[in-house]
Order: structure tokens, then C-alpha cells, then sequence
């Protein structure tokens, strides 16, 4: 069963929240840290990310390659918009599949829960019919694998 919880507000909103038993400064780091998230951000089983680029600063670049077990692949693009170290992030990025998705605003924030951390994504599309697109792609699916990857390792 996913402990990743998923749900829309408005039109263009995506709210996506779930809950790690280790706190804020280690989840915060292990979606920053290249060498954390090439462990645990691969989406379903059998994915590999050769490239990760995390520059962290407002204006840093953002690039995931992803490649699948036959040999495809797809990447992200984006940049950090602002940084509060262990408490919240925001940036802007854009799947490349191949032709790019529009911009996705997203705003992860990581609050203390007890001895654990409770993630929160909001995210913001340019309009229903994006996000409509974005919700069809099974998205969460990949999204539980890698934080359930994420996890074991924290």
C-alpha cells in the first residue's frame, strides 16, 4: 500500500504529501545531494540515473537523466528558484519526453513530524488541461517507488 498521498485543489494544483521516519536535514539532503538521489530517485524498478546535476543556489541548474532496463530514456530539466536549507525548496522544472512538458512550479517543503519528517510538493501548472496530462501519466506510481527507495535508504 502507498503511504504517498496524492490530491488536486483547483485547476492547476497538485498536492502530493508523505511521511519519512528520519529528520527534515536528512531528507532535505537526500533530495539535493547528486550522489543521494542517483540512489533512490529512479522511479520503477530497473531504472538507472547516469546524470545528476543539483546546483544549489537560486538559478542553479537542474538535469536528471533517466535511463529504463531496454535501454530508453527521458530527462528533467530546471532550476532552483529558492533554498532554505532543511526546511524548503522551490524550483521549476520541465520533462523532457522528448519535447519538453510545460513549466512545473513546485514547492517541497519538509516539516518536522515527531521524530520523522513529513514531505509536502505543491505543485503549480500552467493550466487544467497540463496538469490533466501530468495526473495521466501515473505519476504517483513512480513517485511511491523512489520515496519507498528512499526510505530504506534514510
Amino acid at each position: 500500500m502507498s503511504k504517498l498521498t496524492i490530491k488536486t485543489e483547483g485547476d492547476r494544483f497538485v498536492v502530493v504529501t508523505r511521511r519519512f521516519a528520519a529528520p527534515p536535514e536528512t531528507v532535505y539532503r537526500a533530495h539535493t545531494e547528486p550522489a543521494l538521489l542517483q540512489k533512490w530517485l529512479l522511479g520503477p524498478e530497473g531504472w538507472t540515473m547516469p546524470v545528476c546535476i543539483s546546483e544549489l543556489r537560486p538559478g542553479g541548474k537542474i538535469r536528471f537523466e533517466w535511463k529504463g532496463p531496454d535501454g530508453s530514456g527521458f530527462h528533467l530539466t530546471g532550476e532552483y528558484v529558492a533554498l532554505e536549507p532543511f526546511s524548503r525548496i522551490v524550483h521549476v522544472e520541465r520533462m523532457h519526453m522528448p519535447d519538453p512538458t510545460p513549466d512545473n512550479h513546485v514547492e517541497t517543503r519538509f516539516d518536522k513530524d515527531g521524530a520523522g519528517t513529513l514531505l509536502t510538493l505543491r505543485m503549480t501548472l500552467p493550466d487544467a488541461e497540463t496538469r490533466a496530462r501530468m495526473l495521466e501519466t501515473g505519476m504517483e506510481h513512480g513517485m511511491e517507488a523512489s520515496y519507498a527507495r528512499l526510505e530504506k535508504l534514510v
